[in-house]
């Protein structure tokens, strides 16, 4: 139980913070174009270099106890930043010079124009971003071999042949990763519900 509660939290941690960052950053590119072109090249480099070199580059600055964070993170902001973006830029343009002319306020077209143009871009990163987190963050863990995780449990059970601890461990991350995305999409689903009855 401690070993899976190591790793969802490392996990969680990184997925939250990227989906956070992500969106800070799509929201600062959708106003500004500038940020977007600047920070364009560092999305397509996180995006292209393969998990395994980030890991290996991670463990000479950082301790394998929190690489899964770092990981998760570094594989779930790019996903939500792009979506996003995608997102703020898909959002009428009409509607919004409508809003301008009725001078609506800030707050009704975030709600009546802005988040039902996002929402559906922010659940599809979500659920890519969850799965990758997961696959990332145990990979790292594989890697990096942090004491008490679910990644030095695979490992061992690579090492000394044992399927049936392979197996058992590969059940558990699924059911987990699986649990986790149900509940994350559980509770966005619920917040836009919220504001679309406020």
């Amino acid at each position: 139980m401690l070993t899976v509660r190591f790793t969802f939290s490392r996990i969680a941690i990184g997925f939250l913070l990227g989906l956070l960052f992500g969106a800070i950053f799509a929201l600062i590119a959708g106003r500004f174009k500038t940020f977007e072109i600047l920070l364009w090249p560092y999305m397509v480099t996180v995006k292209s270099i393969p998990v395994a070199s980030f890991v290996v580059i991670a463990l000479i600055w950082f301790s394998s106890s929190n690489l899964s964070s770092l990981i998760s993170f570094l594989m779930v902001l790019p996903i939500v930043y792009t979506n996003l973006l995608e997102g703020i830029k898909s959002v009428d343009r009409k509607m919004l010079q409508m809003a301008d002319v009725f001078k609506m306020p800030f707050g009704r077209r975030v709600r009546f124009i802005w988040l039902p143009s996002v929402k559906p871009f922010l659940l599809s990163a979500v659920r890519i971003a969850l799965g990758l987190a997961w696959k990332s963050g145990v990979a790292a863990e594989l890697i990096g071999i942090p004491e008490g995780s679910v990644g030095e449990e695979l490992y061992y059970s690579k090492l000394y042949l044992d399927t049936e601890s392979l197996f058992a461990w590969t059940v558990v991350i699924v059911v987990i990763s699986v649990a986790f995305e149900k509940l994350t999409l559980y509770l966005v689903k619920k917040a836009f519900e919220r504001t679309e009855r406020v």
